[in-house]
């Protein structure tokens, strides 16, 4: 039987992720430093931390060979 060689269907899905969690997270630093009233940078950071729990969890690796 064949298997498709595209073993994680989460990896494409967590670059994009990353991505805008990164846009946001540089956006909300460039709010605190010159116009900390508007900042919501713990806001960012839970955003962050629960990034980080899904690529821990389902990985960004596509080629289906994980590093060790």
């Amino acid at each position: 039987m064949k298997t498709s060689t595209f073993n994680n269907q989460f990896a494409s899905a967590n670059s994009v992720l990353i991505w805008v969690v990164s846009m946001l997270l540089g956006y909300h630093i460039y709010q605190e430093i010159y116009h900390p009233e508007k900042s919501d940078l713990f806001i960012c950071v839970i955003l962050v931390a629960l990034t980080s729990v899904m690529v821990q969890k389902y990985g960004t690796i596509t080629d289906g060979k994980k590093k060790i």
